[in-house]
């Protein structure tokens, strides 16, 4: 498993972006190449659990506007040894 840590700024962009995002999101989802996803209870950013290889993550993040808009920044991709689950 591969997990995406993003910080928000007050940018505009983020919230532009978010919608398509989301909806970005299902559908990896449904593919079964994400996890889970979800902002943090702060506000402060967010988290994205992929199960999918480095290769196919970054293809992801390329793919969806969101991540390399003004208002997100990914901080963290860091592969995780997942001890449940997927």
């Amino acid at each position: 498993m591969i997990v995406v840590e993003c910080a928000f700024t007050d940018h505009p962009s983020r919230l532009e972006l978010r919608p398509r995002h989301r909806e970005l999101l299902a559908e990896l989802k449904e593919e079964g190449v994400l996890v889970d996803a979800g902002p943090f209870p702060d506000g402060t950013g967010s988290i994205c659990v992929f199960s999918a290889d480095q290769e196919r993550v970054d293809e992801a993040l390329a793919a969806d506007p969101y991540f390399s808009c003004e208002g997100v920044r990914v901080v963290a991709v860091r592969q995780v040894d997942a001890l449940f689950g997927t």
